[in-house]
């Protein structure tokens, strides 16, 4: 495993022995020690939770600029970004599980649906999304489970079970195989679009929550999910593919002048949402606006949106990283991680006011705090590390084991074993 390979596994392995604390409090006591409560029911690992499902639609639409669209300059990355959207929804529906009040009534949506509800629409969506990744992942790497499967060892072990009776194969087989993967992919497209639209539609349709009550905010999740995803997509193809900013240098800047594209539609999208909000008067729309920009946690919004996502990503993508693969990387990764402060801002603002004036002053109690007082307790930010270091560990050990390098003359890129 090459060392950028073990640093994530041990930054994982940390994460989750942090989380574990906070897991065993979450299972015995609910939700008796987390920060937010009736006034604030969608706190941090709602944020957690979009910005996720986020990094996971933009993940998969992006592989199927390959695989769909044929854009084969980005051919190198495909598998590794079917890999990194199915991570990313499994850390995704792990953070919004345990956001549940009863975290063992999740299958009560397929067992008791509600046909109305855009929560119950997504959740059947998530779970299509979700058996789709697995098949296209399996297409995409059935041949070299066939292949690995002669190999001895733990992972040619491996290889035989997932190859399930899969033969080597020709050229022509592979091809088929890629058919099949277009057509999932084109089936992908719309799902994708829809879960994600879907996941902005719920904020959309809370007609109480001015601030969120818009047609234009399923469209800025999507936006939000093709940065996202393109950025964390660009910092895994410089760091984590071997010499990737070195020796594929063209693949980083071309995904780094992807990203930019999709970082300026982001910028344009978001000043829309603030102009149409401030034009108006009404303290429903315009207090939001105002949490973010000189509330007490202005910083998430100058600091981590407005700089690091996309401020200073954007200005260096039009500097030096259109002749540096490494600056690419550096600030793709910057803008992958600061996306959370976006997240941030599409959740909370929306509590700042309650829903009838003094109601904030009416009662005192832990629980019944309004926005201005929300802090995240440690227990979520413990559960918070508990889901980021099972996101680590699976991608560590999926990226050892499975072959999601492209592979040239049947061997992948993985059997160069080049240490960095």
């Amino acid at each position: 495993m090459r060392k950028r390979l073990w640093l994530i596994l041990a930054l994982g392995v940390i994460a989750f022995g942090i989380g574990v604390v906070g897991m065993l409090d979450r299972l015995q006591y609910g939700l008796r020690n987390v920060g937010y409560g009736s006034p604030i029911p969608w706190a941090l690992w709602v944020v957690f939770y979009i910005y996720f499902i986020g990094l996971s639609a933009g993940a998969f639409l992006i592989s199927s600029l390959v695989y769909v669209f044929g854009f084969k300059q980005f051919e190198a990355i495909g598998r590794i970004a079917v890999f990194t959207a199915l991570i990313a929804l499994i850390t995704a529906l792990l953070f919004i599980w345990v956001d549940l009040g009863h975290m063992e009534r999740f299958t009560e949506v397929f067992a008791r649906p509600g046909f109305h509800s855009p929560l119950a629409w997504i959740v059947w969506l998530y779970t299509a999304y979700f058996f789709l990744l697995l098949a296209e992942a399996w297409f995409l790497m059935r041949r070299s489970f066939a292949r690995g499967a002669k190999q001895g060892g733990f992972k040619g072990g491996l290889y035989r079970i997932l190859a399930l009776g899969t033969k080597e194969g020709t050229p022509a087989d592979e091809e088929r195989d890629l058919k099949v993967v277009r057509v999932l992919g084109s089936i992908g497209v719309p799902l994708a679009i829809a879960f994600h639209g879907g996941t902005g539609t719920v904020f959309a349709v809370t007609i109480a929550r001015a601030y969120w009550y818009s047609g234009l905010f399923p469209l800025l999740f999507l936006v939000s999910a093709l940065a996202s995803g393109g950025a964390l997509l660009t910092a895994v193809a410089a760091f984590i593919i071997p010499n990737g900013y070195r020796r594929h240098q063209d693949l980083v800047i071309s995904l780094g002048r992807l990203l930019l594209i999709l970082l300026l539609v982001e910028v344009l999208m978001e000043v829309a949402e603030f102009l149409v909000s401030l034009y108006g008067t009404a303290p429903a729309h315009t207090a939001p606006i105002q949490e973010q920009l000189f509330g007490p946690n202005w910083w998430i919004f100058w600091l981590l949106g407005l700089v690091g996502a996309v401020g200073l990503p954007m200005l260096v993508l039009v500097t030096a990283g259109r002749r540096s693969g490494l600056a690419v990387g550096i600030v793709a990764l910057l803008s992958a991680i600061c996306f959370v402060g976006i997240r941030w801002n599409i959740v909370l603002p929306g509590f700042v006011l309650p829903e009838l004036p003094g109601l904030e002053h009416a009662l005192v109690e832990p629980h019944l705090n309004y926005l201005e007082r929300y802090v995240p307790s440690l227990m979520e930010w413990q559960v918070s590390a508990f889901a980021v270091g099972v996101a680590l560990i699976l991608f560590a050990i999926g990226y050892h084991l499975l072959p999601l390098e492209r592979e040239a003359g049947g061997e992948t890129w993985q059997k160069q074993e080049v240490s960095q």
